[in-house]
Formats: C-alpha cells, sequence, structure tokens
C-alpha cells in the first residue's frame, strides 16, 4: 500500500472526526499511545480523547496543507500535518502542526496512533 494514500486518508479521517465529533477518536488510540500536548504528556485512549474534548472551543474547522509521511524502520509511519484551525466565531485562523507515529496493530488492519 502507497505510505502516502495511507497517511492522506488518516489525516483525512482524523480530522474530519476531531472537527464533528472528537470523542470519536478514541477507537484511533489505544491504551499504549501517548499525546504531548503544550508540554504536557497524555497516555491512554481514555486520557488523550478526555483531554482532547476538554479543549477551550466547541466547534473548529481544520484545514490541511501540508501531510508529509516516511515509513521507519519499525513498521510504522511517521507523519507531519500543518494547517490552518479555523474556530467558530473567531475572524482569523490559528496555524497549527501536529505529527503522528501510526504503527500497525498485528491483530487487526487498524493503525495506532501516537500525536
Amino acid at each position: 500500500m502507497d505510505p502516502d494514500a495511507v497517511a492522506k486518508a488518516f489525516v483525512e479521517h482524523y480530522y474530519s472526526t476531531f472537527d464533528a465529533n472528537r470523542a470519536g477518536l478514541a477507537n484511533l488510540y489505544q491504551e499504549g499511545s501517548m499525546l504531548t500536548f503544550e508540554g504536557q504528556k497524555i497516555q491512554g485512549s481514555q486520557s488523550i480523547v478526555a483531554k482532547l474534548t476538554s479543549l477551550p472551543f466547541q466547534q473548529c474547522k481544520h484545514n490541511i496543507t501540508t501531510v508529509d509521511c516516511q515509513p521507519s524502520g519499525s513498521g510504522g509511519m511517521l507523519v507531519f500535518v500543518s494547517g490552518n484551525l479555523q474556530l467558530a466565531g473567531e475572524q482569523h485562523a490559528l496555524k497549527f502542526s501536529q505529527v503522528f507515529f501510526l504503527l500497525a496493530q498485528p491483530s487487526t488492519a487498524n493503525l495506532m496512533c501516537h500525536s
């Protein structure tokens, strides 16, 4: 499978889910997954989703400008994303970037996400 196509499909799914229903991201994370957000390390699916759903805005729209990926030696994939985040009621968009390490799960076709 083409790594660029996998990365693009993952990013589209992740951010469309984030924008519509952040709690729906839970199935993309495992208990070993980690999110580092502004210096805070958060581990585990439930804790990560709790952090994402507690952000101080309810509605947003991610506009992706860059998706770069690189396969890793461990069978995973490093994905760098950048773009603009438009918050409801705000005139100006915020710049954002996020890095994911995607790792295929042996028992399923799912990817585990570390961001």
